[in-house]
């Protein structure tokens, strides 16, 4: 599983915003710079005792006039726990396996419920509509340099309860990875955010990504349809992760 040194990890939920991103996200129509190439995989579980379900996803490459990889989109299957974290350890350690020599940053741009993304509105301190938040995980790189100037912080008593996200940052500590969480709300308090809301964070992030990396945003292709979820959903499965 041979990645760029920035790869963006989405996950292909059921309210498409990993598609969205993923879709939108095009090399620069200005510039030839950039071919876009596309490869699915899989990759079985048997070690964990899992013998019939596979992780499969899609990798986007960008790849420049001279082969190389620039940017690498791992759009991955969203799995239910506890097959989850199988599937999350499986795809990460390959890839710190292949690209030992030269270790991609993970960006993990993510949508969270209202519900699932406990932040306070005094921590936001722009006057824009969409304030984006990041978090980093290990390892300093320019990439993540890059996206700490351009998010605010995330707080330390941020409480998520969203189960893929929390999975795959205990898994990134474990295996020391460079990382970047980011994330994002509007200004409208978010139990109340409309749908238009939504997409405009969908937008910021996707265009914060586009500028980090030499890519194009394509507003016109996202497509966005949210699952209602109950407020009193809860995941089992959280207290694993801390």
């Amino acid at each position: 599983m041979k990645a760029a040194p920035k790869l963006i990890l989405l996950f292909k939920d059921a309210e498409g915003f990993g598609t969205a991103i993923s879709d939108a996200l095009q090399q620069n129509p200005s510039s030839t710079t950039f071919q876009r190439l596309e490869d699915s995989f899989e990759l079985p579980l048997d070690r964990y005792g899992i013998k019939d379900c596979k992780v499969s996803g899609t990798f986007i490459h960008f790849v420049d006039a001279n082969g190389l990889h620039q940017v690498s989109i791992l759009l991955l299957q969203k799995y239910e726990p506890p097959i989850l974290a199988c599937a999350v350890n499986e795809v990460l350690a390959s890839l710190a396996r292949e690209n030992s020599s030269n270790m991609p940053t993970l960006i993990i741009p993510y949508f969270v419920a209202a519900s699932k993304l406990k932040l306070e509105s005094k921590n936001s301190t722009t006057n824009d509509e969409v304030s984006l938040f990041g978090m980093q995980i290990g390892p300093e790189t320019d990439v993540t340099q890059a996206l700490v100037s351009r998010a605010q912080k995330l707080p330390s008593s941020l409480q998520i309860h969203d189960e893929p996200l929390a999975c795959i940052l205990q898994l990134v500590r474990v295996l020391k990875m460079p990382a970047f969480v980011l994330t994002g709300q509007s200004v409208r308090s978010l139990p109340h955010k409309t749908f238009g809301e939504e997409v405009k964070v969908i937008c910021e992030i996707g265009e914060l990504l586009a500028s980090i990396s030499s890519l194009y945003f394509s507003r016109d292709r996202i497509t966005w349809a949210p699952t209602k979820t109950s407020k009193e959903h809860k995941e089992p499965w959280r207290a694993l992760y801390g």
